[in-house]
Protein backbone atom coordinates (compact mmCIF):
# COMPACT_ATOMS: atom_id res chain seq x y z
CA UNK A 1 0.00 0.00 0.00
CA UNK A 2 1.09 3.60 -0.88
CA UNK A 3 2.69 5.37 2.12
CA UNK A 4 0.08 8.28 1.59
CA UNK A 5 -3.04 6.36 1.25
CA UNK A 6 -2.14 4.31 4.36
CA UNK A 7 -1.67 7.90 6.24
CA UNK A 8 -4.98 8.98 4.73
CA UNK A 9 -6.75 5.83 5.93
CA UNK A 10 -4.85 6.05 9.95
CA UNK A 11 -6.16 9.80 9.89
CA UNK A 12 -9.65 8.87 9.44
CA UNK A 13 -9.62 6.38 12.21
CA UNK A 14 -8.71 3.03 10.39
CA UNK A 15 -6.07 0.47 11.32
CA UNK A 16 -3.77 -0.48 8.94
CA UNK A 17 -1.83 -4.09 9.10
CA UNK A 18 -1.03 -7.84 7.57
CA UNK A 19 -2.59 -10.12 6.76
CA UNK A 20 -1.10 -12.23 9.53
CA UNK A 21 -2.36 -9.69 12.07
CA UNK A 22 -5.73 -9.67 11.33
CA UNK A 23 -5.87 -13.64 10.65
CA UNK A 24 -3.63 -14.02 14.09
CA UNK A 25 -1.33 -16.14 12.09
CA UNK A 26 1.51 -17.92 13.98
CA UNK A 27 4.56 -17.35 12.11
CA UNK A 28 4.50 -20.89 11.65
CA UNK A 29 1.17 -20.39 9.65
CA UNK A 30 1.82 -17.43 7.76
CA UNK A 31 5.05 -19.46 6.18
CA UNK A 32 3.25 -22.30 5.44
CA UNK A 33 0.61 -20.45 3.43
CA UNK A 34 3.76 -18.53 1.73
CA UNK A 35 5.31 -21.60 0.78
CA UNK A 36 1.74 -22.65 -0.74
CA UNK A 37 1.49 -19.79 -2.83
CA UNK A 38 5.35 -19.69 -4.01
CA UNK A 39 4.75 -23.46 -4.85
CA UNK A 40 1.03 -22.65 -7.22
CA UNK A 41 3.04 -19.92 -8.48
CA UNK A 42 5.73 -22.10 -9.85
CA UNK A 43 3.39 -24.70 -10.59
CA UNK A 44 1.51 -22.00 -12.94
CA UNK A 45 4.99 -20.75 -14.51
CA UNK A 46 6.27 -23.93 -15.63
CA UNK A 47 3.04 -25.28 -17.00
CA UNK A 48 3.05 -21.53 -18.88
CA UNK A 49 6.63 -21.82 -20.09
CA UNK A 50 5.90 -25.22 -21.55
CA UNK A 51 2.94 -24.10 -23.31
CA UNK A 52 0.40 -26.56 -21.24
CA UNK A 53 -3.24 -25.89 -21.07
CA UNK A 54 -5.04 -26.41 -17.90
CA UNK A 55 -6.77 -29.81 -19.61
CA UNK A 56 -3.55 -30.87 -20.86
CA UNK A 57 -1.05 -30.88 -17.66
CA UNK A 58 -4.67 -32.52 -15.94
CA UNK A 59 -4.56 -35.45 -17.95
CA UNK A 60 -0.85 -35.55 -17.70
CA UNK A 61 -1.11 -35.89 -13.94
CA UNK A 62 -4.65 -37.91 -14.33
CA UNK A 63 -6.47 -35.16 -12.90
CA UNK A 64 -8.89 -32.96 -14.02
CA UNK A 65 -8.79 -29.08 -15.02
CA UNK A 66 -10.69 -27.56 -12.18
CA UNK A 67 -8.27 -29.27 -10.09
CA UNK A 68 -5.33 -27.85 -11.89
CA UNK A 69 -6.69 -24.23 -11.76
CA UNK A 70 -7.04 -24.83 -8.22
CA UNK A 71 -3.73 -25.70 -7.67
CA UNK A 72 -2.41 -22.68 -9.54
CA UNK A 73 -4.91 -20.43 -7.26
CA UNK A 74 -3.90 -20.99 -4.01
CA UNK A 75 -7.01 -22.54 -3.02
CA UNK A 76 -6.52 -24.02 0.89
CA UNK A 77 -8.11 -27.73 -0.18
CA UNK A 78 -4.88 -28.53 -2.83
CA UNK A 79 -2.00 -30.06 -0.56
CA UNK A 80 2.16 -29.70 -0.59
CA UNK A 81 2.31 -33.13 -2.04
CA UNK A 82 -0.13 -32.92 -4.95
CA UNK A 83 1.93 -29.17 -5.44
CA UNK A 84 5.56 -31.25 -5.56
CA UNK A 85 4.75 -34.31 -7.39
CA UNK A 86 3.29 -31.45 -10.41
CA UNK A 87 6.20 -29.70 -10.34
CA UNK A 88 8.17 -33.02 -10.81
CA UNK A 89 6.35 -33.95 -13.36
CA UNK A 90 6.78 -30.67 -15.50
CA UNK A 91 10.58 -31.86 -14.71
CA UNK A 92 11.27 -29.44 -12.09
CA UNK A 93 14.63 -31.18 -9.96
CA UNK A 94 15.03 -31.41 -6.80
CA UNK A 95 17.29 -28.31 -6.78
CA UNK A 96 14.43 -26.66 -8.72
CA UNK A 97 11.98 -27.49 -5.49
CA UNK A 98 14.53 -26.51 -3.01
CA UNK A 99 14.69 -22.75 -4.49
CA UNK A 100 10.91 -22.60 -4.95
CA UNK A 101 10.79 -23.27 -1.09
CA UNK A 102 13.93 -21.08 -0.12
CA UNK A 103 12.91 -18.22 -1.67
CA UNK A 104 10.92 -15.07 -0.66
CA UNK A 105 7.48 -13.99 -2.34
Amino acid sequence: MRKAKKERLEKKGWRVGTAEEFLELTPEEAAYIELKLRLSENVRLRRSRKKLSQKAFADMIRSSQSRVAKMEGGDPSVSIDLLIRSLLALGASHKDLAKVISASR
